[in-house]
């Protein structure tokens, strides 16, 4: 378990660009794999194993694999149930994605991840209204949880109330989710100068583990040639944000440029 533990710590640290991100995505790979020696049934690497396949490798269907390993050794942890929704969301497989989210609910209702992870399910599968009940229910049982208030920031948002977006981003905890929404917020208010200025920022501080980020910025203001540019160097950066490509709203200004289709086929997404 302590070597699972590692391994999530790494991978966090990588993802939020606390240490280098190749660096720390294979010290996180290796410390799962040998857990896995040293436990082949061991459910808590099984899963930690199916998100490194996910998210580094862009391997589906052995994420998948991993995680059914995972719920079928430990079937009433909710948080492998969950992994499995949201593969399955990432995927576009939204009817299959919902039922998993729900039954994460049934098997911990009090826990906030999975209230967030039903909130982004219903979010990607365009019930919106649902999503935000959803939300405002995972932050009242943590309300630190931590895509809580960008989420509703990025809903308000998408319905074209950006006053809305900036009154509840201000409440995130992480500067990315602030810095690129401030810059979507500002571009959708027509105050330029200000989206400006925050994009500069995101890339300044953040141009080396915030690039999926940064290339939502460029295509919500339909600047594509840039969004395509920082999307290609996510993927060289290994930035885990890709995987959400094919459902991120905040794309799809991309959806109609032909060079869309050949980047969801390069991260082994269904066109």
């Amino acid at each position: 378990m302590a070597w699972v533990g590692l391994s999530r710590a790494r991978y966090w640290q990588a993802d939020k660009g606390l240490i280098p991100t190749e660096e720390g995505q294979q010290l996180a790979r290796e410390a799962d794999e040998w857990a896995l020696a040293l436990d082949p049934n061991l459910p808590q690497a099984h899963a930690q194993m199916g998100r490194i396949k996910r998210q580094l490798d862009l391997d589906w269907a052995g994420a998948e694999a991993s995680v059914q390993r995972a719920i079928a050794l430990e079937p009433g942890n909710s948080e492998y149930v969950r992994s499995a929704a949201f593969t399955a969301a990432m995927l576009g497989r939204f009817d299959e994605a919902l039922k998993l989210a729900h039954r994460a609910d049934d098997l911990d209702p009090l826990n906030a991840e999975n209230w967030e992870n039903l909130g982004e399910t219903r979010f990607w599968a365009g019930q919106i209204e649902e999503s935000v009940a959803d939300f405002k229910k995972a932050l009242e049982l943590s309300p630190d949880v931590w895509l809580g208030w960008n989420k509703l920031a990025q809903i308000h948002l998408i319905q074209g109330r950006p006053r809305d977006a900036l009154r509840e981003i201000d409440r995130a905890q992480w500067a990315a989710l602030r810095i690129r929404m401030h810059a979507m917020a500002y571009h959708a208010l027509g105050r330029e100068k200000e989206s400006d200025a925050a994009l500069r920022e995101l890339i300044e501080k953040l141009h080396s583990s915030a690039a999926f980020s940064i290339a939502t910025v460029y295509a919500f203001r339909n600047q594509r040639d840039e969004a395509f540019q920082w999307l290609d160097r996510a993927y060289a950066q290994h930035d885990t944000g890709l995987i959400t490509t094919k459902v991120e709203p905040l794309l799809s200004n991309l959806h109609g440029d032909p060079r869309y289709a050949v980047f969801l086929k390069k991260l082994n997404l269904p066109v």
